[in-house]
């Protein structure tokens, strides 16, 4: 079987792209007269957002499925959402060197591309049904004619509460990096105001990826949405992301990466379970999406639908490691199905109560500016 491979070509062209004309400023405290917010996201257990290189599950003279390489899209999805969060917070340092402190408007080069860039502070904003203390704005100038008015990015936030919501387009912040990007933009909620039960919480959404080429990469991403809340010492993620062009044994194309996480962060330890329900799916059910759709049972249909004649006793080893829930540990995958002990039974808890999107409106995700 191919390696399942979900490549994300350049995260978000990594921090390259967010230089606004000055140095990066990466230790820099927010100043404290600023407006800016102080903080804009989650951190994850490192079991379930590192790249996992050792355990992977049980070792046989059989081809087997290893743990690592089910799940290994799910550390690539968590670390692309904390990759996300961390961009904005580069974002705020980055401009808290013009001291935004009030409404303001200011023009600077960028750093990178040497064009000239709009930056605009208002007060009382409205967005998405709510109001907001203070939108920042920052455009390419010379794109403001165009149809998405040349914005790179807007940010939209209350202080007391720290709540807010940003949105960055790449390439009108980055014209020498950003052009395979051109259309891709992308979103961060972020809340300390007690929404979903959560001390805090961060949704991540990404719109607009371009494709690879399906003949060198069938599982490109177009679209992702991420949820991730804190509650004390532990972490709930759960999220989507779509591959149009995806397939695996019996050419069927088009499938959502649906899953639920929990993880703790003193111990460094997380449970997760994985669906691979179609592209195009209208169903928020969390039965549906894994359990009829569980990396297990897809698999299974699949490799009987191609070889129906097939060994039981060889589909069942090959799967081994595809139980739900799948266990980790801060080196990697430790056990599928079959729990490793009892420190995991809160999280198991967790879980049960977590949930991935509607497969169809994460393939239909659009994001726009204000």
């Amino acid at each position: 079987m191919k390696k399942i491979r979900f490549t994300f070509v350049a995260v978000f062209l990594l921090t390259s792209i967010f230089y606004f004309g000055c140095e990066p400023q990466t230790d820099m405290p927010v100043p404290e007269a600023s407006i800016l917010p102080e903080r804009f996201g989650i951190d994850i257990p490192n079991a379930l957002s590192s790249e996992y290189s050792l355990s992977n599950g049980r070792v046989a003279e059989i081809d087997t499925l290893k743990g690592n390489e089910i799940y290994e899209h799910l550390n690539l999805f968590i670390s692309i959402g904390e990759e996300a969060s961390n961009i904005v917070g580069e974002i705020i340092r980055g401009i808290a060197v013009y001291q935004i402190n009030k409404p303001m408007s200011l023009s600077f080069e960028g750093d990178e591309d040497g064009r000239t860039k709009n930056l605009v502070v208002e007060e009382n904003p409205s967005f998405d049904g709510e109001n907001w203390e203070f939108m920042l704005t920052i455009t390419d100038a010379a794109s403001e004619s165009e149809l998405d008015g040349g914005k790179g990015l807007q940010i939209f936030w209350n202080r007391y509460p720290i709540k807010g919501i940003a949105i960055l387009k790449p390439i009108n912040i980055n014209r020498e990096e950003s052009y395979e990007f051109e259309d891709a933009i992308f979103r961060i909620d972020y809340s300390e105001a007690g929404e979903h039960g959560y001390e805090g919480h961060m949704i991540v959404s990404i719109a607009n990826l371009p494709l690879a080429d399906p003949l060198d990469d069938p599982y490109s991403m177009s679209t992702l949405k991420m949820f991730a809340g804190k509650d004390g010492d532990n972490i709930d993620v759960y999220g989507n992301s779509n591959h149009p062009n995806a397939t695996f044994f019996a050419g069927n194309s088009g499938f959502n990466w649906s899953f639920i996480a929990s993880g703790s962060e003193s111990l460094d330890i997380g449970v997760a379970e994985v669906g691979l329900p179609p592209s195009n799916l209208d169903e928020p059910g969390k039965e549906m999406l894994l359990n009829y759709y569980s990396i297990k049972n897809v698999f299974t249909r699949e490799i009987y639908d191609v070889w129906p004649n097939i060994d039981q006793s060889s589909v069942d080893a090959y799967l081994y490691n595809t139980g739900a829930p799948g266990y980790f540990a801060d080196h990697g995958f430790v056990s599928g199905g079959d729990s490793p002990g009892e420190v995991y039974n809160d999280l198991e808890y967790r879980l049960s109560l977590l949930s991935p999107y509607n497969p169809k409106e994460i393939s239909n995700l659009s994001i726009n500016f204000k």
